[in-house]
């Protein structure tokens, strides 16, 4: 069975697991005090050209957009996100259950605009019953979106000049989870720089690109609120043995690993599209990034899933279905020359 389904189905770079078994033996204290964390949080705002930047590091994406935005919303505050957004679709209510409502918004191909995220916000103020309301509090996306597609700089830039301007001043959260396959590729006009100039706060994701586990969560301007530690021990989220983290993301930001398991991912995510419109595929959108979605007719989906792992995502129409294949730091030329086969 070939493996497209997700970025995260295999487990560590080995660059990861060598320096897990070359620092295991060593003591360090707890909670993301130890030398690796601390390294790598040093790296990460080297990376980020956020001298500033309070760093620290969380197991997985939900728990990370959960502790998050409960850290920077008021109880009665909700965050603005598309309707595909990842907390709005695909993470089972954790916002909600964690007492903020999900604010959603249209999207198109995945990405919600300045325009729409204003006019949400001033119908909000000018509405006179607004008090009992539940207030818009944040602005949350993805980059790259659900679908793999990007923000440009200069929609970036907009967005963020709509959540800072005027009386209503709310900071703007980018969920990193692909974040290394979104720079990585070709289509970007983003740097990681640019990322920390434009975000309130956003996190590296490295549970998708090569590590076991975890995210590096960046607050670039150093403000991080109060009582960082009790909150995030709050939900749960505050991992012992914190090195866990500290040694995967130190090893990631160590000689550009980190980008160049993206450029790898794309480069197989480049051919794969390639292989697919060679072979008379429908693409059902143009995603630049690692996850590539076809159309299938419902008879060849069976057919090909026999032999090839990839991700359900939505009917199309009554007899095709959208699916999933994606890239990662381990798909090599043979898996692409096998599927290639197989098609």
């Amino acid at each position: 069975m070939i493996s497209f389904s997700s970025d995260y189905t295999t487990g560590a770079h080995p660059a990861i697991l060598d320096a897990l078994l070359r620092t295991n033996l060593e003591p360090q204290p707890g909670y993301g005090s130890d030398e690796y964390s601390k390294s790598a949080a040093k790296k990460i705002r080297e990376a980020c050209s956020a001298p500033k930047a309070e760093v620290f590091f969380l197991a997985g994406g939900t728990q990370t957009n959960q502790v998050v935005i409960d850290m920077l919303l008021a109880p009665y505050e909700g965050v603005i996100a598309a309707e595909t957004g990842h907390i709005a679709a695909h993470e089972a209510g954790a916002i909600e259950r964690g007492g903020h409502k999900v604010l959603t918004l249209p999207q198109k191909d995945g990405k919600i605009c300045a325009e729409d995220i204003e006019r949400m916000i001033e119908a909000f103020y000018e509405d006179e019953n607004h008090e009992h309301m539940v207030y818009p509090g944040m602005v949350y996306l993805s980059f790259p979106t659900e679908y793999g597609t990007l923000y440009t700089k200069r929609e970036l830039s907009a967005i963020a000049a709509v959540c800072h301007r005027h009386h209503y001043r709310i900071p703007l959260f980018i969920d990193g989870a692909r974040l290394g396959y979104g720079l990585a590729s070709p289509a970007c006009d983003l740097t990681l720089a640019d990322i920390a100039s434009l975000a309130d706060v956003f996190y590296i994701g490295g549970t998708k690109v090569g590590a076991l586990c975890g995210e590096a969560v960046v607050f670039p301007k150093g403000d991080l609120p109060k009582a960082k530690i009790a909150q995030i021990k709050q939900h749960g989220a505050l991992l012992a043995k914190g090195r866990l983290l500290g040694v995967q993301f130190d090893t990631l930001f160590t000689d550009g690993l980190y980008f160049e398991i993206g450029r790898h991912a794309m480069a197989m995510a480049e051919k794969l599209r390639a292989l697919f419109l060679e072979k008379g595929y429908r693409l059902f959108l143009d995603s630049p990034t690692n996850q590539i979605f076809v159309v299938l007719d419902d008879g060849k989906m069976q057919e090909l899933a026999a032999k090839v792992s990839f991700g359900y995502w939505e009917k199309f129409d009554e007899h095709r279905t959208v699916v999933r294949f994606a890239t990662s730091w381990s798909t090599t030329e043979e898996n692409l020359a096998d599927l290639a086969s197989i098609l």
